[in-house]
């Protein structure tokens, strides 16, 4: 088997096994989604202010619900030992790994761009803010995965990593909030986000060529 048909099976698998997990699916997304919904029931009827803050309400709901399913990466790998079969397999592990977290991607994160505009329009953020929106949702959340791959890794054969994971990933999240929020909300203003969406796209380059290798690294020290 080739490298490819490798990559391409371990998304297949990852995915087959999400679709008979259906809580890896419907618990992000609903966590979304009720985040969301709450805040006009805890600010008010004050839609001015609701439109406002929109994009940061809908940024920050999606980094705690990627957040949420990080767990799920490679803990049932490490837990049936696939995990150690992926890491004596003799393709590069960082492509594998690679593999895996575009699944969790697929997964976790697509869903939230499907539901995304709906939330949005509830929270009523102008319409001209909605494809900008989608857009750095679309390269900010693939971040997300990559960038929360490398600390679950190390915290996999941890048997409580939850609060050590938060405290990994949560602040190299931060840019990605900042700049994805901020390009909402200038489009919302009718000002340009060419300078966000670069940077958006700059480090969901960087995340795709660095990430894979340091997560690899720190899952075989984490199995042995």
């Amino acid at each position: 088997m080739s490298l490819f048909y490798a990559f391409l099976a371990i998304i297949k698998r990852d995915l087959l096994l999400a679709v008979r997990r259906r809580t890896e699916i419907a618990n992000p997304l609903l966590f979304f989604i009720l985040v969301i919904t709450l805040f006009p029931l805890g600010i008010g009827a004050q839609p001015h202010l609701l439109q406002a803050i929109a994009p940061g309400i809908i940024w920050v709901s999606a980094l705690l619900a990627a957040m949420l399913s990080l767990d799920s990466l490679f803990r049932s790998d490490f837990d049936d030992g696939s995990l150690e079969q992926i890491l004596l397999s003799p393709y590069p592990t960082s492509i594998l790994v690679l593999a895996k977290i575009i699944a969790h991607w697929l997964v976790t994160g697509l869903p939230l761009l499907i539901v995304a505009p709906l939330l949005a329009v509830f929270l009523g953020m102008p319409t001209q803010s909605l494809g900008v929106l989608l857009l750095t949702l679309l390269l900010g959340t693939p971040v997300l995965s990559l960038i929360g791959a490398i600390g679950v890794a190390l915290t996999v054969g941890l048997r409580r990593g939850g609060m050590i994971l938060s405290l990994l990933v949560l602040p190299l999240y931060v840019p990605v909030l900042i700049f994805a929020g901020n390009a909402v909300e200038m489009a919302g203003s009718g000002l340009p986000v060419d300078a966000q969406i670069n940077i958006l796209i700059s480090m969901l380059c960087l995340s795709l060529v660095l990430a894979p290798w340091p997560t690899a690294a720190a899952l075989k020290m984490s199995v042995n």
